[in-house]
């Protein structure tokens, strides 16, 4: 359900034959490198980089950073990491940039499958000689901190559920929401981080049985900060994921002007798993596309590239 899609007649000599020309010339061809890099998946992405190192004895990712500025050159750059590349690059400027970005982090970690976490965290230690855990550990705190550290371990069952426990699942979640003793928000946070999504389904309905109330109005009634949007956040990407992310560009685009870094990160993680998805909830939650929303808010190269990933239908021109 990606919007990028493998490339057919692919040649990726030709390619970074294009790129070198359009990088190289007196003024770089910023077209090309949208035609180019927003139209081949990512894999292919990685074998013209390796055809334009063997061409050009030179880097690709060094020479778009070289050619390019401010968030066009964040989307090209984006496209030519390897996904859990991409989320080791994403999480460590979250962790080690000026503030911390929290939200970043929700967004990655909460939705991540065990697979992803293994693969990011083995980037993240490729790439920074650095622990992801002992970074979440050291620039986090509090609940927020455990509930990060507990979602990096990517120790969440799969496809194991047990409808006779579920009910009692339910019952600590309930209690948690009543009493919010440390105790119980670390029970909370276990629950939410380690049972498997068919249980957390059966768990969910069991809340709402003995309480009368949804759990994400239970927990954004009971919690606060960022330990609450990281619950509420693992809670919907456990229900529907393309659901989260429609919501989470909703509010990249409307809520604080036009959060480039949000938009940007979404795009690309999702271009080839499920931005087809995200796009019709986005169209059903909000009335608009998304592809209408970008070509408001962005501009020039930068607005053509996001468009070229986000893709439209005609109706959304």
């Amino acid at each position: 359900q990606g919007t990028i899609l493998p490339a057919p007649n692919f040649n990726p000599i030709m390619d970074a034959q294009f790129l070198g020309g359009a990088l190289q010339g007196i003024s770089c061809e910023k077209d090309v490198l949208i035609d180019i890099l927003t139209q081949r998946c990512n894999s292919q992405r990685l074998m013209i980089a390796e055809a334009y190192r063997d061409m050009y004895s030179r880097d690709l990712i060094t020479d778009l950073k070289e050619n390019l500025s401010h968030h066009f050159k964040e989307v090209m750059v984006g496209l030519m990491y390897p996904p859990a590349s991409y989320d080791a690059h994403e999480l460590w400027h979250a962790l080690k940039g000026v503030d911390i970005e929290e939200k970043c982090l929700i967004d990655i970690l909460a939705s991540r499958s065990n697979m992803e976490i293994f693969q990011m965290k083995e980037a993240y230690l490729m790439q920074y000689n650095t622990d992801l855990q002992q970074d979440i550990d050291s620039e986090t705190s509090g609940h927020f901190r455990d509930t990060l550290m507990n979602l990096a371990q990517g120790t969440r069952m799969e496809g194991y559920a047990d409808p006779s426990t579920a009910a009692q699942d339910a019952m600590i979640l309930w209690k948690a929401c009543q009493q919010k003793t440390g105790e119980h928000k670390n029970m909370l946070q276990m629950i939410l981080c380690n049972r498997s999504h068919q249980q957390l389904w059966m768990v969910f309905q069991e809340f709402q049985n003995i309480s009368g109330q949804d759990i994400v109005d239970a927990i954004n009634e009971c919690y606060d900060g960022y330990f609450q949007e990281l619950l509420v956040a693992i809670v919907l990407c456990i229900r529907d994921k393309p659901s989260y992310f429609a919501y989470r560009l909703y509010n990249a685009i409307h809520d604080f002007g036009f959060h480039n870094k949000t938009v940007i990160r979404i795009l690309i993680a999702r271009s080839e798993i499920d931005l087809m998805n995200i796009r019709q909830r986005y169209k059903e939650r909000y009335g608009k596309s998304l592809f209408h929303d970008i070509k408001h808010f962005a501009s020039g190269h930068y607005e053509s590239a996001l468009l070229a990933i986000c893709a439209g239908d005609t109706e959304d021109y």
